[in-house]
């Protein structure tokens, strides 16, 4: 929650304005990149749900965005898993629009949100 309310000063309240008329999505639109292989895939992940990629596991835990508008500020809660890791890669929110501000860091992959589903 502090994460969301930092992102949201760094927007100017932009996004906290988004935030006050949200729809959930049913799930999340995203991209990773094998740094390694240069290799790009897009795929959709429903909300509970996990997909692998590599050595990665992620799992789209919600997807938010301003009402009507499934890919402005979209908003999602992701956990990264890496094979053979205790901790994971990357437990957080990321924002389609700004998808530096609160970025997976990792050696091998890239990770980011593209959009809500809404089907």
């Amino acid at each position: 929650m502090l994460r969301m309310i930092a992102v949201a000063l760094l927007l100017g309240g932009s996004f906290a304005a988004a935030q006050g008329v949200t729809t959930s999505g049913s799930g999340v639109s995203v991209r990773a990149l094998d740094k390694l292989t240069g290799k790009v895939r897009d795929f959709d992940i429903a909300d509970r749900q996990s997909k692998t990629v590599g050595r990665i596991t992620i799992t789209a835990n919600e997807c938010r965005y301003p009402q009507g508008n499934p890919a402005g500020d979209a908003y999602a809660s992701l956990t990264i898993d890496e094979i053979g890791k205790a901790t994971p890669a990357f437990q957080g929110w990321m924002i389609a629009s700004s998808p530096a501000l609160n970025a997976m860091d990792h050696q091998r992959y890239d990770v980011w949100v593209l959009r809500c589903t809404t089907s």
